[in-house]
């Protein structure tokens, strides 16, 4: 590195019990103006508690030593001091993965940007309202001056990261730290924040990228450090490091992408925690047999089925969005039809419908050949079952007082005989999803997001469904858990004979799970094909501008 560093990190650790291993243990980096370093990892990894530990927002009961913590030369306080409130947003700034928990829900984003502007500069009021809108302006927002008004939850998630982007960047910090900040966004609008990200580079920002998308690495980072189990175990430039990885944690991460990755083909990791136990093939249901389609009569009607689905939501000024227009889709027994698009694209919308927690305007829904969308909620009781689902956020979907023995339980309980069941008892379900019996006993939020994520699927998986509706079910798990959960819905697919629709802005994840892809865009279905047609040979300009925007690693 040329330039003289502005940041100087030496022999960072953090300890939470000293007897303990330590979190943090013993880093040491450097980053220059102008300069972005990525900090890459599974989750646990360190490098989360890494970043708040620059910041001196270390949690409670942690123990935060370094041989030096400098930012231009000057030595940086210690964790708690009260001069942390005039470094934090004005010298360092802060850029969160969650920007719909990290933005006040009732005060608009423009009075969370000026609050940054009033605290840390001397501008006037006048000064600081012109100086918001430039901001959102510069970080690519449209209409300014409209959504300066608007509250957190008015905004789609791309238009929540670039305002929690300018809060980050408003009073001008020499040094940004950027925790995530694409997780969860459809491939255009990570493009764009991508694109807001590099030009603040470029002007002589100084950038710490903390991610485990290593394609968004290759594309903004100068340089990365991975980190695994609290130490920094390769480092150097991100180019060399992505093409010739000397240390096993990063082979690992680049083994796990999907991009590019074949369907049915399991991805690469060392130790594969999401394999099927065996014990799964003693509790197989029949397997279903799809006889020649010259057979009248013998082909099953497909598990799930939407024909010309229409839905409408009033807005407060009198008029209306259209947010779903005759959609059809068509989900075949056995099989993965994956749901692409960008972000307020209907997909949640046809998600909630096909679930029957919402009643389409027109159009029919129909599952495994019956009426089922307009039918009440009494009518589908007894059916319910064989539709499960999984969502994207598995803690938020839980009761947070529950134990994993509570929630399978419940779950157990629906009105199913056993005879019908795969799987009858909480263990076998632990088995299934690859958990131990030792985390019975534990809530969800002592688990990590993949042991979350997989008790999710346990708990989909006790009232016997035929078909799961997969709504961005590995969306915000790092990329090794993810290979993990992604290889472990495969293979209960394999063994159960299960119908997934699966739902992700996340083309690489789509085409490694699909047999077929629906395209949708503004409510409209643009583009439906077998999975390597849509890849290879995209018909609709929409289709191809969401592949041209796919991140694939640059090596």
């Amino acid at each position: 590195m040329t330039a003289s560093p502005l940041l100087v990190v030496a022999n960072l650790s953090v300890h939470f019990d000293r007897s303990a291993r330590a979190a943090v243990d013993g880093i040491s980096f450097e980053v220059a103006a102008g300069e972005c370093l990525a900090i890459v990892g599974e989750s646990g990894s360190g490098k989360s508690l890494t970043a708040r530990s620059l910041l001196g927002l270390a949690p409670a009961g942690a123990h935060v030593s370094f041989n030096e913590l400098s930012l231009a030369g000057e030595r940086l306080p210690a964790q708690g001091a009260r001069r942390w409130r005039s470094i934090r947003g004005a010298s360092m700034g802060l850029i969160l993965q969650d920007a719909l928990v990290s933005l006040d829900p009732l005060r608009p984003v423009g009075r969370e940007i000026d609050d940054v502007l009033r605290l840390h500069t001397t501008l006037s009021q006048r000064e600081r309202r012109a100086r918001v809108l430039e901001l959102l302006h510069a970080v690519g927002i449209p209409d300014p001056a409209l959504r300066a008004r608007q509250r957190s939850g008015e905004l789609s998630g791309g238009l929540r990261q670039r305002a929690l982007i300018a809060a980050g960047i408003a009073a001008g910090p020499a040094l940004i730290i950027a925790d995530e900040p694409t997780t969860a966004l459809d491939v255009t609008v990570q493009a764009r924040v991508l694109d807001v990200l590099s030009s603040l580079r470029d002007s002589g920002t100084a950038m710490i990228l903390i991610t485990h998308d290593l394609a968004v690495v290759s594309r903004v980072a100068d340089r990365v450090a991975v980190m695994s189990e609290g130490r920094i175990v390769e480092t150097g430039e991100t180019n060399a490091v992505l093409r010739a990885p000397t240390a096993l944690p990063t082979q690992q991460l680049l083994a796990a992408i999907p991009v590019d990755v074949p369907r049915g083909v399991a991805l690469t990791l060392p130790l594969d925690e999401g394999a099927v136990a065996p014990a799964i093939a003693a509790h197989r249901g029949p397997k279903i047999s799809i006889a020649p389609l010259d057979e009248p009569g013998s082909v099953p009607p497909p598990a799930l089925e939407l024909r010309s689905v229409s839905r409408r939501y009033p807005t407060p000024q009198g008029a209306a969005i259209q947010a779903l227009d005759s959609v059809s889709l068509t989900l075949t027994v056995g099989t993965t039809l994956g749901l692409v698009g960008q972000s307020g694209s209907g997909k949640t919308t046809i998600a909630r419908i096909a679930l029957g927690l919402e009643t389409a305007d027109s159009g029919d829904v129909l599952l495994d050949g019956h009426e089922w969308g307009a039918l009440s909620a009494r009518e589908r009781r007894p059916r319910r079952h064989i539709l499960g689902a999984i969502y994207q956020d598995a803690l938020s979907s839980f009761d947070p007082r529950w134990s994993v023995e509570r929630i399978l339980s419940d779950a157990l309980s629906v009105g199913v005989s056993d005879t019908r069941r795969s799987l009858t008892t909480i263990n076998e379900l632990l088995d299934a999803v690859g958990l131990p019996q030792s985390i019975k006993n534990r809530r969800p939020l002592h688990l990590s997001g993949g042991q979350r994520q997989r008790v999710a699927i346990a708990r989909a998986l006790a009232p016997a469904p035929q078909t799961l509706l997969c709504d961005e079910p590995v969306s915000s798990l790092d990329v090794s858990t993810q290979a993990r959960v992604l290889n472990l819905l495969d293979e209960l697919q394999r063994h159960l004979d299960l119908s997934y629709l699966f739902i992700s802005h996340d083309l690489g994840v789509i085409r490694h799970m699909s047999d077929r892809v629906a395209v949708i865009n503004e409510g409209r279905i643009v583009e439906t094909g077998e999975t390597n047609e849509i890849f290879t040979a995209p018909r609709d300009p929409y289709t191809r501008s969401l592949l041209a925007a796919l991140p694939r690693v640059r090596r």
